[in-house]
């Protein structure tokens, strides 16, 4: 019986493996370190590493290249390899919850995709996702330039569930993140813990799925050469007058002109000029912080 658990162990875990292993050894990471923490023998590994592998479909493909990139990163940070673990078991949860694997999987076992969609209709845990951006968190605040970049009205660091249907599904920093002292400072993540980006990020739920954190960050002529250096597409809004909600409207519907990693917001008569820097995960905003940080 071809059952979920085998589709898995089959058709994805090869390919996520190996490019897992690939981002890793890129980096600097030793075969036996890989193979430690993959669960696999180095002999394994290095048949990766040289291409062997099995190829799943375009773009069930893309969507593991995806899941590699935040591990990678996970491991990387310093995460552990339970942690790891679950956190690759999650995503491919995910992807099975949302529906997207599920054609895939019916014609790999020759069942209905209906079948697969109630199995798997069950809400992530949230846990998994305070994890995430807890451990981005720390990274943030332990860039030693990353305070110069908090505006008068702080910062705030988000990150949404799948299909978030409120601010209720959105994780952020309660008070904030503040500058003491020259250094950053942030309590532990919590559900509902912000309104206005967490608005953004449900708001882009119907545009943009995949982009699910964002961080603001305060905006000058030396961030806007930053931004530029840094290579990233930009968009530029302008909220001063609006309510919040036309603000919340503003920045996500450029969304719906393309993919961009920033917007810079203006401002205006009382609001404060702000750049709000995006990514698909937490782990994708620090990265662009860090090259932002570096091109100041």
């Amino acid at each position: 019986m071809r059952t979920p658990s085998v589709y898995i162990a089959e058709e994805l875990m090869p390919f996520l493996r190996a490019k897992i292993a690939e981002r890793l050894y890129r980096e600097g990471m030793k075969q036996s370190q890989i193979a430690e923490y993959l669960g696999i023998t180095q002999a394994m590994v290095s048949k990766y590493l040289s291409g062997r592998y099995k190829v799943p479909p375009e773009e069930v493909a893309q969507r593991l290249e995806d899941i590699a990139n935040e591990v990678s990163k996970f491991i990387l940070f310093g995460g552990r390899r339970e942690d790891a673990v679950l956190l690759v078991a999650r995503r491919i949860f995910e992807l099975f919850q949302s529906g997207f694997l599920c054609g895939f999987y019916a014609e790999y076992a020759g069942v209905s995709e209906d079948s697969c969609r109630s199995l798997f209709a069950v809400r992530p845990l949230r846990g998994e996702i305070l994890e995430v951006l807890n451990m981005a968190l720390n990274e943030l605040i332990r860039n030693e330039k990353f305070p110069e970049l908090i505006p008068e009205v702080r910062s705030n660091f988000a990150y949404a569930l799948p299909s978030p249907r409120g601010i209720e599904d959105v994780a952020a920093i309660p008070g904030r993140i503040t500058a003491v002292k020259g250094k950053a400072f942030a309590l532990p993540p919590e559900f509902g813990a912000s309104e206005f980006t967490a608005r953004i990020l449900v708001r882009l739920a119907d545009i943009r799925p995949e982009i699910r954190s964002v961080l603001n960050i305060r905006y000058g002529r030396d961030v806007e050469t930053a931004l530029e250096a840094a290579g990233f597409k930009v968009a530029r809004v302008k909220t001063g007058g609006l309510s919040e909600e036309e603000a919340v409207r503003v920045i996500a519907d450029v969304f719906r002109q393309g993919y961009y990693d920033a917007v810079v917001d203006v401002g205006g008569f009382g609001v404060e000029p702000l750049v709000y820097v995006f990514g698909e995960t937490p782990f994708d905003v620090v990265e662009k912080l860090k090259r932002l940080v570096e091109n100041l």
